[in-house]
């Protein structure tokens, strides 16, 4: 603790595919998409976040939005960086101060990540003035974000599904055990309802559209004790050019959807194949944690706990699950240390 330390601000950040959260004093300042919207003349950022989110598909030749994020990882260097610095300006209690204060902060990345990506998360952190940076892996941040203790010796199994990855985990003593990082979540269920709306409707819908269609009335199966109602989706007929509307219903979701959760459900698969049978003996009795956006999915914790034969968890507020455990890290540093990458 030094004299300057009053000038050190502390923030928690959760680097998403396709939303970013900040956590300030105990509190999410920001949540908002992460959009970029760029002026080609200019090539300044003219607007990030909600403002970019509402411009998605609906530009002229002049704004480009990008998703700096792919895959959990940054994928534009530049967009990225002065995305979460415009975000870190809008927190409300940076604003008031004069001089602009030195960051400590804890930010997560994908358990997947390799050494060039991880270093272009801190040289990010870096440039927007970040003197002290962690990293802590996704899974790890939404253990204890849930709740659970992860220094015991006992395992625990989570699975974060977000914007551009699904996380499995299984933690124990403080540590991944065993993990298993896959490219299909979010975005690709809503590549999946674009195609499967061209290929059956002949309807050629956006991405907002589609992502629309996914949290009304998205569905990992087709029988559903609360089904929701049909749905109204408006766009192009590819048949005749003309904007023409249709109604789907969440069965017709849950087909389009029923190969990439497949592929979710054989990477659990084989993530408890690979766990040591001691830590499969604890998670048998404690379960599957889910947690991310993606674990919103009508009928997606049944389906899982079919499959595996174990009780399925949801994480309460799963959007916010990863970015609380950052912030608990956050307050205490010296406790999950072993955790934190320096």
């Amino acid at each position: 603790m030094g004299f300057f330390d009053f000038l050190t601000e502390e923030i928690a950040i959760d680097l998403g595919t396709a939303n970013t959260l900040i956590i300030h004093n105990d509190k999410v300042v920001v949540d908002a998409p992460s959009i970029v919207a760029r002026d080609r003349m200019s090539n300044k950022i003219i607007a990030v976040g909600r403002e970019a989110a509402r411009m998605q598909g609906k530009t002229h030749e002049n704004i480009k939005t990008i998703r700096p994020l792919k895959d959990g990882v940054i994928a534009d260097f530049d967009a990225s960086e002065k995305m979460i610095n415009m975000f870190i300006k809008d927190i409300p209690a940076l604003k008031k101060k004069l001089l602009t204060p030195s960051l400590r902060m804890v930010i997560c990345i994908p358990s997947g990540i390799t050494e060039v990506e991880m270093r272009a998360v801190k040289e990010s952190a870096e440039r927007v003035n970040g003197k002290e940076v962690y990293l802590i892996h996704e899974p790890m941040a939404a253990a204890i974000g849930i709740g659970v203790d992860i220094m015991q010796p006992k395992g625990n199994m989570i699975v974060d599904i977000g914007g551009g990855t699904t996380e499995i985990a299984v933690l124990a003593l403080g540590g991944i055990v065993c993990d298993k990082s896959v490219k299909i979540a979010g975005d690709v269920f809503t590549n999946d309802i674009v195609y499967y709306m061209r290929t059956q409707h002949n309807l050629y819908v956006g991405e907002r559209t589609a992502e629309k269609i996914k949290i009304q009335i998205g569905a990992a199966t087709e029988d559903l004790e609360l089904p929701p109602d049909e749905m109204a989706v408006q766009g192009r007929d590819l048949l005749t050019g003309k904007p023409k509307q249709v109604q789907t219903s969440y069965r017709e979701i849950a087909k389009a959807l029923d190969k990439s959760i497949l592929r979710i459900e054989d990477a659990v698969m084989e993530t408890l194949s690979q766990t040591p049978p001691e830590l499969a003996a604890d998670i048998y009795n404690t379960g599957i944690y889910l947690a991310g956006g993606g674990s919103m999915l009508r009928g997606l914790d049944k389906r899982l706990s079919q499959k595996t034969d174990l009780p399925v968890y949801i994480a309460e507020d799963p959007l916010r699950a990863v970015v609380r455990g950052t912030g608990i890290c956050l307050k205490n540093l010296a406790k999950y240390k072993s955790v934190l990458i320096k």
